[in-house]
């Protein structure tokens, strides 16, 4: 697994060992990077959260291309020490903040870095993650006015859409794998 575009490009990045934990293949990452791409129109000065971050992949792949600041949280020994090391050989380390922490207590001191305007959301697959993540999202306001969250998930697994101020504005599917990209239900005004 590399880096794919930005000021890192090519740099090979620490993965796990074994099968257990399954990181972002390059190909999905690289759609999910041209859709944003799309929205945003560049990286530049925007800032991310990378929740369940595993090997920091996608963090470190938007700060290679020119996102201000990466927030990777995960709470597993292994991927911290992976994360460390990838955040360091790509050279980002002065943009970059790590938190070794479960995702449902780690909101409260996230608020401090908000609000975001990417959020990668990429739990273990079907263990009712995800749900429970955008609600302190949303409880937290960690999400910008016009930001996005990308949620990656298996294709049998339910995006949950119970969270009333987030909307469905993509959803692709890539083999196993679904990417739906979530931003804020943002009222219309009312004509008086």
């Amino acid at each position: 697994m590399r880096i794919i575009s930005g000021t890192a490009k090519g740099r090979k990045l620490k993965q796990f060992k074994g099968q257990r934990i399954r990181p972002t293949g390059d190909r999905v990452r690289e759609a999910v990077f041209s859709s944003l791409q799309s929205r945003f129109g560049t990286f530049e000065g925007l800032k991310i959260l990378d929740l369940f971050a595993g090997t920091g992949a996608l963090g470190i792949e938007a700060l290679s291309r020119g996102a201000a600041k990466a927030v990777l949280v995960d709470q597993s020994p292994q991927a911290a020490d992976i994360i460390a090391d990838n955040i360091r050989s790509c050279g980002m380390a002065e943009r970059a903040d790590f938190f070794r922490a479960s995702a449902d207590k780690i909101f409260d001191r996230l608020v401090r870095y908000a609000p975001f305007d990417i959020i990668f959301l990429d739990p273990p697959y079907n263990q009712g993650l995800i749900g429970p993540a955008l609600r302190g999202i949303i409880k937290n306001s960690l999400l910008s006015e016009k930001g996005v969250v990308c949620v990656e998930s298996a294709r049998d697994e339910q995006v949950p859409v119970d969270v009333l101020e987030v909307v469905t504005m993509n959803r692709k599917e890539y083999g196993a794998t679904v990417v739906t990209f979530l931003s804020l239900s943002i009222p219309e005004a009312t004509s008086r």
